[in-house]
């Protein structure tokens, strides 16, 4: 896993890689960037790879907790965050993908939960597949067996934006890489993300506090003096 700073923030996620100490701490050091602001536009994610037999050697819970904490900074940065996806993706590129904002995938997609002891993983990415999906039923058999979902499913089911054959071009044509940053965008999400587990009365407030500051910035930003020398009449 690597970031770079060379136009938007990029950041290379092999799946075939566990978590590790260096994974944990290249993912923070994008997220700092992006949160400090530092010439960071939109994050442009590039994902490969799917574990093989034995990743888990080595593994312990509090490195996972490490790794779960980085992603959840990356669900909640204050820039819209893009997802470049091709061919077999699962480990730490299924769980950075299904943390993004905008996924764009390549025909060759398959989403893959990696297997451990004769099982799918219980990680974070199990309850994200449900929680971005219908429900249950529609990722019953990946969730359970490790059943691959293939571009065109995932496309179906919302888990990818866009499939095409030249993502890169995909992501500058539709013009994502002008897209919002800022507190704003974040709370945006925050709000999105709770849509599905947070009842409307409890939502409520939530929603009409991000309204009012809305409105608040709207009224500050047409109160504001014309620059300029005014006009002198005798």
């Amino acid at each position: 896993m690597s970031a770079t700073r060379t136009g938007p923030a990029r950041l290379r996620v092999d799946g075939g890689q566990p978590p590790t100490p260096e994974t944990v701490a290249a993912l923070a050091a994008l997220c700092d960037g992006a949160e400090d602001g530092g010439g960071y536009g939109p994050v442009v994610v590039e994902l490969s790879g799917t574990p093989a037999a034995g990743w888990t050697d080595g593994l312990t819970v509090g490195l996972i907790s490490k790794w779960e904490r980085a992603l959840r900074r990356l669900e909640r940065l204050p820039t819209t965050t893009i997802g470049i996806a091709d061919g077999d993706i699962g480990g730490t590129a299924l769980d950075t993908l299904l943390v993004l904002d905008i996924r764009i995938a390549t025909p060759s997609l398959r989403l893959m939960p990696p297997v451990t002891d004769g099982a799918t993983w219980p990680g974070m990415a199990l309850h994200r597949l449900v929680q971005q999906t219908s429900g249950t039923a529609a990722v019953r058999r990946t969730v359970l067996h490790g059943t691959p979902i293939d571009a065109e499913r995932a496309l179906a089911l919302h888990l990818v934006d866009e499939v095409t054959d030249d993502p890169s071009a995909a992501v500058a044509a539709a013009g994502y890489t002008a897209a919002f940053t800022g507190s704003e965008l974040a709370i945006r999400r925050q709000l999105l993300l709770d849509a599905r587990t947070v009842p409307f009365e409890e939502a409520l407030g939530a929603h009409l506090a991000a309204c009012d500051r809305a409105l608040r910035r709207t009224a500050a930003a047409e109160e504001k003096p014309e620059h300029g020398t005014p006009e002198v009449t005798a």
